[in-house]
């Protein structure tokens, strides 16, 4: 969210209760959920006290999975937002320190109340692989999205979970005049394999950039916000300029504003996997009730 208001509406369900009953939800049932919800995603909570690895953690440890109406994802960025400021939200202190498993990952998470129901959160995305888009992506994802082929000299495939295409457009009003057909988007997507195309702004000197996040494929014609994204963008402008913060502002065209900070303090200029630190703040809002 920015300045307390906007932000991604995304479903929390702690399974813990259920998981040791031995009736945890099947993935029909969660992949249901954000409809339910009204949502465009849910993450679901499990204990995982006993490192699956054998490690002995020092910090609770917690499961996370996160789907979509169209399956699983095996990485959500403003998911583990919402999983970190749900933890803080239910911990009976101001600060709360967990360690999220992501597909086998351990995420550091730090979570921090403030005033009202606003939680700030601060984990590490990383790492994020960067390469140089083809051709064959470029000349298929470019006209859907209604983009010149000269947006290709600043375009990147970044993986962070699933790979995705980071493409710049002239300025904001041209970013806010795009209209991709999901349909159409969706089936170029598929054919490369991408999760979708994230479109941006110039990053001035000021390291702030608006930018929209179009990822039919996922049953997620354009997403609120996207945390892992901003991540790729982050990685991939220091691997070129050597930037090591910026602001990215989403949601704005939805009517939910909201800002990603991300920072970039490990690796090394150039490294083709690079780590990036988040930043974002949640509020919590309505509790719902469902029944099997």
């Amino acid at each position: 969210m920015r300045e307390g208001r906007g932000g991604s509406p995304t479903a929390v369900v702690y399974e813990g209760l259920s998981v040791r009953a031995g009736s945890p939800l099947t993935d029909d049932e969660r992949r249901r959920l954000p409809a339910l919800a009204g949502t465009s995603h849910a993450v679901f909570l499990s204990d995982d006290r006993s490192a699956a690895d054998g490690r002995a953690y020092e910090r609770p440890v917690v499961s996370a999975r996160f789907f979509t109406r169209e399956g699983e994802l095996p990485a959500c960025g403003h998911g583990t937002v919402a999983a970190l400021a749900f933890l803080a939200a239910h911990a009976d202190r101001k600060e709360c320190r967990v360690d999220v498993r992501v597909s086998g990952r351990v995420v550091k998470g730090h979570a921090v109340r403030g005033t009202s129901s606003s939680v700030h959160v601060t984990f590490e995305a990383g790492p994020i692989d960067l390469r140089k888009p083809t051709s064959r992506e470029l000349a298929l994802l470019l006209p859907v999205l209604g983009l010149p082929a000269v947006s290709s000299s600043g375009a990147c495939v970044a993986t962070l979970g699933r790979p995705r295409l980071l493409v710049p457009v002239t300025d904001r009003s041209a970013l806010a005049a795009l209209s991709p057909a999901p349909d159409r988007l969706a089936a170029a997507c598929d054919r490369l394999g991408l999760l979708g195309c994230f479109a941006h702004s110039p990053v001035p000197a000021t390291a702030r950039a608006e930018a929209r996040m179009f990822a039919p494929s996922i049953g997620v014609p354009e997403d609120i916000a996207n945390v892992n994204s901003s991540a790729c963008l982050a990685a991939h402008l220091f691997a070129r300029h050597g930037t090591t913060r910026i602001d990215v502002d989403m949601g704005d065209a939805l009517g939910f504003p909201s800002t990603v900070t991300t920072g970039t303090r490990h690796g090394s200029q150039g490294s083709p996997s690079q780590p990036v630190d988040i930043t974002g703040a949640a509020r919590i809002g309505q509790v719902l009730h469902l029944s099997r």
